[in-house]
This record gives C-alpha cells, structure tokens and sequence, in this order.
C-alpha cells in the first residue's frame, strides 16, 4: 500500500512515467550467443528488449531474478501444437518450458487445402474438434492468432500436404503440369511467410514422393530463402542412405540449408551407426552443405500404427487403407509383412524389438480408450491374437492411425547427441495441459518435459554440454536456422521472448508411466514482452503472433 501512495503522489505532482514497462534484474543472463554468461539486467518497453546489461529508471514492474537464469525464450522446431493450440490457447505445457515459438509443418501444414481435404479432415478428427475455417497456410495462422493464443507459431509448408492437394493420396508420379502447380503452391506459401518445405517421408503418401519431385519442391522455395526439414525416409537400416538423399536435395535445389527432423538411430541394431551418423552430416557440413539436426531427449518416439504396416496398403488415404485391411487376403499378407523387415518402408515393429516395445496413446474409438497405457503385447494376450492381427484390428476398430509410441532408441546415443553443437529440439507433440480433453487420451511423456529434460537431466546432471550452449541451441542457432532476424538472443532490439528459470530445479516430471505431469524450474516467461508465466503459473495471457520466414513478401510467383 505505501508503493501505491508514492507512486500515485509522484504522478499527482507531474513526475515522469517509468522508463520501460518490465525490468528483470540481477539475473545470470545467458543471451543465446553460447558466450560467457553475465550478472545484469533486461528491460522491455512494448514488445521489445531495450537494454540489456546494467539498466537504470524505473518500470511498472520488476522482476528479481536474482539465481535464476534470464535467457532468450526457447523454440520448439517441432511442434504438432496446430490443433491442441485451439483447444486450449495457453500451450501449458510447454510455456512452463519456456518455448516461445512453436515451428510446425512436419510435413503435413494445415494449408495449402483444397475443399475434399477440407471434408477429409473434418471427418477424421479425434478428440479435439473445430470447423476448418481457412484455406492456406496463412488463413490458418492468422486465424488461431486472431482467437488469441500464448505462445508465437511459425510453420513450413508440408510437400505432403501440397502433393495431397494436387495428386490426391494415391501412390502416382505428378505430370510436369501438377508439379509446376505444386511449385506454385510452394511458392505462395512463401510468400506468405512459411519458413521452407517439410516432409515426412516414411508416411503414406509422402513415401511415394521420390528425390527429383522434392528437389522441384524445394527449388521453388529456395530463391525465398526457405529451408529443407525432413523426417527422413529412413531411420534405421538405411540411415546413411536417407541422410544422403537430404544432402542431395539441399545441393541440387540451392536450399539455405536442411534440417533432419528428430535424429535417431532407430532399432538396437542400429545403435552402433552413431559415429558413422555424426561423420556423415560434419562431412556435408565441411563442403559448405548446411545440414543440421533437431532432437528429443527420450528413448522412445511416437506415431501411429501405419508405422508398423507397408505403405502400398495405405495408398488412397485412411479409410481406403481400412478397406483393404478388412479384406481377409490383404490382412494374411499384411500381416506376413510386418514379421518382416521393410522392402522399400521402415517397419517401426520391427525396430522396436518385440510387442512389449510398442506402448498405445491415443484412440478415438470411445470403447478402445482404455487400451491408452498398455502395451501391444498386453492387448494381443487379452484378446488372444497375435500382436500383428491386433495392430491390424485396432486401426479397423478406431478408425485411425492408433497414437503409438516405439522404444527405438539407445539411451547413450540419445546423451551423445545433446552435445552436438548442431544439434537444435523439437517436441514433436502437441503443447497440452493435463486438464479437459487432453485427459481423453495419454501422451508421449515428450510433451510435457523434453525441454526441461534437456537442461535438467543432460546439461546440469550429465553435462554433456554447457548450459550456455544449450541455451544457443534453444534459442539463437534454430532462430538462425529459419531466418528469423529478431528473435533468438536476448539483444536491444529484438522481440521480448524471455525466459527466466532456476537451473538448480528444472528438469522433467513425466515419464511413459504418468506422463500428463509438468516440467519444474520455469519460473517467468515472456512473450513478445507480455508476462505469459509468473512464478511459475500461467497468467492467460495471449499475445502470440506469426513469426514470417525470410520469403514474406518477396517470394517470386514464376521463377
């Protein structure tokens, strides 16, 4: 009460407004340059950082960071927040991780669409359901801004969802015409802001795309300034061979750069190609081929059952992929095929080992959810099939691709690649809270921890890296990456994207168990100077915004 009696009496006797609207003092900054971190201030006025080091005035609020860390706000590159995001605006989950920008497009985006994708995606949603209201990419974006969302989202433009567009969800080649379209499309996104293509290349029908149709995609968005992003076609046996194929589209396309989406070597197998991994991109990378890598920080990925089956019983699309499945022949063969590793697709049952690898998600089928938590092994024995008819059985059942999560990887491997310097994260989840319609199905423990894991497990109890280059890799390096001028470091002039943690705490509480459980440490967050996160509760606060790619505007429409 006295603070409120002095300042009301110096407004009375005309004294003048604070300086800046928000002062985080006395905290150790770590700008997200990777460079030696300091004792100081940041100040914000509006929605942006106008000093930072020692700052002297006054503002309408001050935030005492002393022991805690003041970093740039984090940027999650790959996130699937595009439909948790309109059920629940806040992005809980990952704001009290500090992520600031959520980067979509793995390559699916919600545009370019065309109205049979449009009544596709209405009929197949799950739990989460909302009127499909936009067309492109743009539409989309500034419509869920426009509802008001916390964090700020950015998103490539999906080669699968513009091959959809085009050629529907068949296994066909495009004609010269339909890929000059797709090109067009390409191009409008680009121009619209996205920050590149992306594509998912072991899922039916982006599988069916070959190289030369992704080097004209990527030869459309290369003039903007766009990058490559790939879940590449294969993260197991032919890994060396999926990783040359990205090098060869940023090469032959004149790409900026490519990224490889989740870096892993999938299947015990596997384990020991690491080295040889880590070789083969540094070799690129020593040629002047921008190749990076992002990552999460857990021995387990998540997908969906279409993982575990050939990619030509899916051609067509979902409910074609039911219908076949149905039929007594193509379910023997099916089933014969996934005992057996991929011809010419990547069998995550396999990789994984044996059905007590293969842990259930998400259903849509009200009457199978309570199968989310078990193991494939423990649904074969209830209902006394073998674990490939329950695979197959559960997808007709549903109606869906089955949420799944595969243990694929080596926890060793998974620690060795938190250290490399070009190695950025990415959740690969949705932003959710364990509240409302989330609590209709499990998650991947991902959601709900994987930046957390990141400083807490690795960096601060393992120090596989130092916490200011995890910080770099959270902020600056993927800010660069895409192009993004004014964000990633915490520097004059830049959007106020701040996050302030206690490095002593925060770390990851969700586990493949209980995985709906926050992260602990974030103590304060920023969005384009907005308080979204005040001692560690979220204020519902939101300010988020589209972050445009480097191509806004500018992004030819013919080349």
């Amino acid at each position: 009460m006295k603070r409120v009696l002095i300042l009301t009496a110096a407004l009375t006797l005309g004294a003048a407004p604070p300086a800046y609207d928000t002062i985080i003092k006395g905290g150790t900054i770590y700008d997200g340059s990777g460079g030696t971190p300091f004792v100081g201030d940041v100040a914000i006025a509006s929605d942006r950082i106008v000093a930072v080091g020692r700052v002297t005035g006054g503002a309408k609020r001050i935030i005492d960071a002393h022991s805690l860390a003041v970093a740039p706000g984090f940027i999650n590159m790959l996130s699937w927040a595009n439909q948790s995001l309109i059920a629940d605006p806040r992005s809980m989950s990952d704001i009290k991780q500090g992520v600031t920008l959520e980067v979509m497009g793995e390559g699916w985006s919600e545009g370019p669409l065309n109205p049979k994708m449009k009544a596709d995606a209405a009929k197949r949603q799950g739990d989460i359901k909302y009127p499909i209201q936009w067309t492109t990419l743009a539409d989309y974006q500034n419509w869920i801004t426009r509802r008001g969302i916390t964090p700020n989202i950015a998103s490539f433009v999906g080669a699968t969802t513009v091959r959809i567009h085009e050629l529907g969800e068949g296994d066909v080649d495009p004609t010269p015409a339909q890929l000059a379209r797709m090109q067009a499309l390409v191009r409008q996104a680009m121009n619209q802001g996205a920050m590149g293509v992306g594509s998912s290349l072991i899922y039916a029908p982006a599988t069916y795309a070959e190289t030369p149709e992704l080097i004209a995609l990527m030869k459309a968005a290369a003039p903007c300034g766009g990058m490559y992003i790939s879940h590449m076609r294969n993260e197991s046996d032919d890994i060396g061979g999926a990783i040359d194929e990205v090098i060869r589209i940023v090469h032959e396309s004149g790409a900026k750069g490519g990224e490889i989406y989740h870096l892993k070597q999938a299947g015990a197998a596997n384990w020991g190609k690491l080295p040889a991994v880590i070789a083969q991109i540094e070799g690129a990378r020593a040629k002047g081929i921008r190749i990076t890598a992002d990552m999460y920080t857990y021995p387990a990925g998540a997908t969906g059952l279409d993982a575990a089956m050939p990619t030509w019983v899916q051609a067509g699309g979902l409910e074609q992929w039911i219908a076949r499945l149905k039929d007594p022949q193509t379910r023997t063969r099916v089933a014969a095929e996934m005992r057996q590793p991929g011809k010419g697709w990547e069998n995550l049952l396999l990789q994984a080992g044996k059905p007590e690898n293969v842990l259930f998600l998400e259903f849509k089928n009200p009457a199978l959810k309570p199968l989310a938590g078990k193991t494939l092994a423990e649904v074969a024995a209830m209902r006394h099939l073998s674990p490939e008819e329950t695979a197959i059985d559960l997808v007709i059942e549903d109606g869906s691709r089955v949420g799944t999560a595969y243990f694929l990887m080596d926890e060793k491997n998974v620690a060795r690649q938190t250290a490399l310097p070009w190695v950025a994260f990415g959740s690969d989840a949705a932003s959710q809270a364990p509240e409302g319609v989330f609590l209709n199905s499990s998650a991947h423990p991902r959601t709900y921890g994987n930046f957390a894991r990141f400083l807490g497990e690795y960096v601060r109890d393992e120090h596989t890296t130092s916490l200011a280059d995890a910080i770099r890799r959270l902020s600056s390096f993927p800010a660069k990456n895409l192009g993004i001028a004014d964000r990633g470091s915490l520097k004059t002039g830049n959007y106020a994207d701040v996050a302030i943690f206690n490095p002593k705490t925060i770390g990851d509480r969700a586990t493949f168990a209980q995985p709906q459980q926050y992260a602990v440490g974030m103590r304060h967050v920023f969005v384009n100077g907005v308080q979204v996160l005040k001692d560690g509760e979220h204020t519902n606060a939101t300010p988020g915004r589209v972050v445009l790619g480097p191509g806004t505007g500018r992004c030819p429409a013919v080349r």
